[in-house]
């Protein structure tokens, strides 16, 4: 299995991995873990749990377009350490991401958002570089 495959089944773990402090959190409320409406507790958290839920959706937004690019570049043939580094610093970007939303801070977060954007449609690109 090429790296950009690798890096796309690590991004699918990742939207996992960002739901488990959504998860925490809504067992940490008043009630505990709402399994039978869990969509409406979500829509309760604030503070950590929001900006984690949050994270979260984002991941599942985002991944379609990395697939794309990843698959583009594939359907093409195009491969080497360009479209390697791509697909690395696409994970490493959403790794940076959860943990500077889980922690509030905004503007950096926002910034490592753009990278991984960015490289998801360079990926797509690709073919034509």
């Amino acid at each position: 299995m090429s790296l950009p495959f690798w890096c796309l089944f690590i991004a699918a773990l990742l939207i996992y991995l960002a739901k488990a402090p959504v998860a925490k959190a809504m067992s940490e409320e008043g009630g505990g873990y709402d399994n039978r409406n869990p969509r409406a507790q979500q829509g309760r958290l604030t503070g950590f749990g929001a900006r984690a839920l949050a994270a979260h959706q984002n991941s599942i937004e985002i991944f379609p377009l990395f697939a794309a690019g990843v698959l583009m570049a594939h359907v093409t043939q195009t491969q080497g350490w360009f479209v390697d580094l791509l697909a690395i610093l696409f994970v490493v970007s959403r790794v940076l991401y959860l943990f500077l939303y889980w922690n509030d801070r905004a503007t950096l977060r926002s910034l490592v958002w753009v990278v991984g954007l960015l490289c998801c449609l360079v990926l797509m690109l690709s073919p034509a570089i």
